[in-house]
């Protein structure tokens, strides 16, 4: 009885894999994955697109830039979702093994923001001041006309293409200082800031919650601006990058018709919902 009770519960549980199976193997892929800043936009696209074409599934994970790039050069992943530039080094590497050097597109822009505790008094700083601050040749607030108070440093791992945009750009080329605390995503960076009155973090403007924005200057005679669409928009903020994805060649097919739909006006109205600013 056990043996026919069990033979029968098999029978009814290949059948439901069987049927499953092939509904899914019916349906179309796109797969996305890398920058954890892209990873929540990545999936308001996936959602949106997956509703106006039932047979498509698209499916977005993060792990970091450079995780994504990797993947796309492993050709496990169609699309590396990155908030820096590939590097020369990834590049050649794609060309060794796919014979291309791949293709950028730009889908979101985003204002790099400096995050400040909300009970931090100071409203700005200097792009200087930030180098200093994240370099380790600044460890207290008064130095840079805040509070007495120690510095208290986090940022993002070194996979994450926001610490090497941040370190390019902002620390131009210059090592991130030892007391720096590494956070797996910018969620977790705004987190640790808005729990710590002595903290400084940075990471997308999508993320501000629990946060305020530092005012950043490009220099002391030049006036603060924050990030938002129209200092992003016109380059008066310092501090701002272009979201890509990258593909091994030019895109075809599906993946083509979905990156269609993110750089037209309905995707693009998704980047702004999501709190970052359009490409075009």
């Amino acid at each position: 009885m056990k043996r026919r009770v069990l033979y029968t519960f098999l029978v009814v549980a290949l059948g439901l894999f069987s049927i499953f199976s092939g509904a899914v193997l019916g349906r179309k892929s796109v797969t996305l994955k890398g920058s954890d800043t892209m990873v929540i936009l990545g999936q308001r696209w996936a959602e949106d697109y997956m509703k106006a074409y039932p047979d498509m599934i698209v499916q977005v994970t993060g792990g970091g830039s450079g995780t994504g790039i990797a993947a796309l050069i492993n050709g496990t992943t169609d699309i590396a979702q990155a908030s820096r530039p590939m590097k020369q080094s990834e590049k050649d590497k794609l060309r060794d093994r796919f014979n291309t050097m791949g293709n950028e597109i730009p889908v979101a822009k985003d204002g790099l923001a400096v995050y400040l505790n909300e009970a931090n008094s100071l409203a700005e700083l200097t792009l200087a001041q930030i180098k200093d601050i994240y370099t380790g040749k600044k460890t207290n607030w008064k130095e840079v006309g805040g509070p007495d108070a120690k510095i208290i440093l986090y940022g993002r791992e070194n996979n994450s293409g926001t610490y090497v945009f941040f370190k390019d750009n902002v620390l131009k080329g210059e090592d991130y200082a030892p007391a720096t605390q590494t956070l797996p995503g910018t969620a977790a960076v705004v987190n640790a800031v808005s729990k710590d009155k002595n903290g400084i973090g940075y990471g997308g403007a999508a993320y501000a919650k629990g946060v305020k924005f530092a005012a950043v200057k490009k220099d002391e005679k030049t006036p603060g601006i924050k990030p938002n669409p129209e200092t992003v928009a016109d380059g008066s903020y310092p501090i701002w990058r272009h979201l890509n994805w990258y593909t091994r060649k030019k895109p075809s097919g599906d993946v083509k018709k979905f990156v269609d739909y993110v750089l037209s006006k309905e995707g693009q109205g998704i980047v702004t919902k999501v709190g970052y600013f359009p490409v075009n």
